[in-house]
């Protein structure tokens, strides 16, 4: 299997980074180049999808024959959900998603989650982290890797350069932000491997310099 990188583009091959626990493919759909992870543990075999974004076809191939114990949704947005409905039809898997963002998805949510609720991947353990200011119930999910470096799903909360979205609201940015700052950057190190909700990963240790910048900036 080649070297991971995390830079897949909509129709091309998915990427695996493979851990000692945790196998961790993400792959790109739809019209707006949203990044889907599946998680398989590697002693159960159990599965679980990080954000049914779209294309459902792609994301149950990639699911194949092993099963799917559960769907997270790291946030209301439509791209983040538009495959979630025939997923879950097709697989019988659980919803999961954060309690503040719940009701914006059309799909029933079957396990709300707040601020520091775990998920089960199998014997491997997601952490929620709540962080307001791209939507009221965005989560990221961290994956404390006992062999290694931490890895974090940021949905749209976090990306190479900056925080998510925030349409200009500066109440909504400085939450964001502060979260961000204190929930990640502040307990995490810098080899944390950051997996976005769109386009290329990075890490904490790239993106933390820039923190005053982006505070400065406003957005």
């Amino acid at each position: 299997m080649p070297e991971y990188h995390g830079n897949v583009k909509v129709g091309g091959a998915a990427q695996t980074h493979e851990l000692a626990h945790l196998m961790i493919t993400k792959v790109a759909v739809g019209p707006m180049d949203n990044n889907a992870y599946l998680l398989r543990c590697r002693q159960t075999d159990e599965q679980v999808l990080i954000d049914a974004a779209n294309e459902a076809d792609t994301l149950l191939r990639l699911i194949g024959d092993g099963g799917l114990a559960r769907v997270i949704t790291t946030h209301r947005h439509q791209d983040h959900w538009e495959a979630l409905a025939e997923v879950v039809a097709r697989t019988g898997a659980t919803t999961v998603a954060g309690r503040h963002d719940a009701e914006g998805i059309p799909v029933p949510t079957d396990q709300l989650v707040d601020d520091g609720d775990h998920i089960a991947v199998g014997r491997c353990s997601l952490r929620v982290i709540h962080l307001v200011g791209h939507t009221p119930g965005s989560i990221a999910l961290l994956y404390d890797d006992p062999d290694g470096a931490p890895h974090l799903f940021t949905g749209d909360s976090l990306f190479p350069g900056g925080v998510g979205n925030t349409q200009g609201d500066a109440e909504r940015f400085t939450s964001l932000l502060n979260d961000v700052e204190s929930k990640l950057f502040a307990g995490l190190p810098d080899e944390t491997w950051v997996y976005p909700g769109h386009g290329s990963d990075t890490t904490l240790g790239t993106e933390r310099p820039n923190l005053p910048e982006w505070r400065k900036r406003g957005w």
